[in-house]
């Protein structure tokens, strides 16, 4: 009788934690509400297939060479992402024309010359000093025995993803619906040698690390692998629940209110023999106990080949998948209160 007891007490116990648990996630859920959707898909509506088709041809045109951190074709690919901001009105966090973190030659191996991170900024109007980083890096492999490695899936697709994004929180900003936070638009260089901008970054921040509430990184959205060719509306999602409960549920709620896509968790397994969770420029910000989320559709045949060119893209599913990313910062930015990070 006393081991049934025992037994007995042991089971609710487990019972009461499991409802406790239960309970906490259900709460998650419940609070997080999407203000004015209509209004949130008028802007993320801005974002068009025509727009990020333009911007990844010419960002991974023949002219920027492969885009190879520190050569002249990736100083040009850095010279159209500054050009762009200026455009669009969107100012750089270190003033004036500014748009360059450099980075020197130094911090690199392997005889990398000296290159440059380029940031663009939209100030937050009532907590301007939390920050959101929207990032995507620059740098591609360059040209190979004289063959130009285009790179428009890696990281064309996600550098175009940013730059819409951060015009659709311009055109928000100037109707009068700029975010509460601020938002970082960050294009990391050296990504393809060893994540080096994204760890110079984490490194000598711009702003600091503490007051970082998220990263979302974005490498390689614009194609199909060979699991989901028979049903494209997907992608990957990775590092959303490692650092934060509560990311993990805002990026499904965006998708169910705003996209509808399969988010496939398969690869943010800690078993995942490939471990992209530690191959991306996401992982310096996870470092140092930042939430990030890292989108990713898989590798295709064209990875990291010089087939992965511009024509090879889905634009329409590119961008639904940026509007999901879009929508997630969005809530993130102009939520009430700033996302805890409970699993560090």
């Amino acid at each position: 009788m006393k081991v049934l007891i025992f037994v007995s007490a042991l089971s609710l116990v487990g019972s009461c934690a499991t409802k406790r648990y239960t309970e906490k996630i259900q709460d998650i859920k419940d609070n997080i509400k999407f203000e004015d959707v209509n209004q949130i898909n008028n802007f993320a509506n801005t974002i068009t297939a025509d727009e990020l088709s333009k911007n990844v041809y010419a960002f991974s045109s023949d002219e920027n060479q492969g885009r190879k951190t520190g050569t002249l074709g990736h100083h040009n690919a850095s010279s159209f992402l500054k050009k762009y901001y200026i455009k669009e009105g969107i100012s750089s966090p270190l003033g004036t024309d500014n748009y360059y973190q450099n980075i020197p030659e130094s911090f690199f191996t392997n005889e990398i010359k000296n290159s440059q991170n380029v940031v663009a900024f939209i100030k937050g109007s009532e907590f301007p000093n939390e920050i959101l980083i929207i990032s995507a890096h620059s740098d591609h492999l360059g040209t190979i025995d004289n063959i130009i490695y285009n790179g428009a899936d890696d990281n064309g697709s996600g550098t175009a993803a940013v730059m819409e994004m951060a015009q659709a929180f311009k055109i928000a900003e100037q109707k009068g619906f700029g975010p509460k936070r601020s938002i970082l638009f960050l294009h990391l260089t050296g990504e393809e040698e060893g994540l080096y901008g994204s760890r110079y970054y984490t490194e000598h921040p711009i702003f600091s690390i503490e007051n970082t509430i998220a990263n979302l990184n974005i490498d390689m959205i614009g194609r199909v692998d060979k699991l989901h060719e028979n049903n494209p509306n997907y992608i990957y999602i990775i590092g959303a629940d490692r650092l934060s409960t509560e990311l993990h549920y805002i990026s499904e709620a965006a998708n169910k209110q705003f996209t509808n896509l399969v988010l496939d968790y398969k690869l943010n397994s800690e078993s995942d023999p490939n471990r992209y969770y530690f191959r991306s420029d996401h992982y310096n910000f996870a470092l140092k106990g930042v939430p990030v989320i890292f989108y990713f559709n898989g590798e295709h045949a064209d990875y990291h080949q010089p087939t992965d060119t511009a024509d090879k893209i889905n634009y329409p599913l590119l961008e639904k998948r940026t509007k999901l990313i879009f929508t997630t910062a969005w809530y993130l930015v102009n939520s009430p209160k700033r996302i805890i990070a409970d699993k560090r």
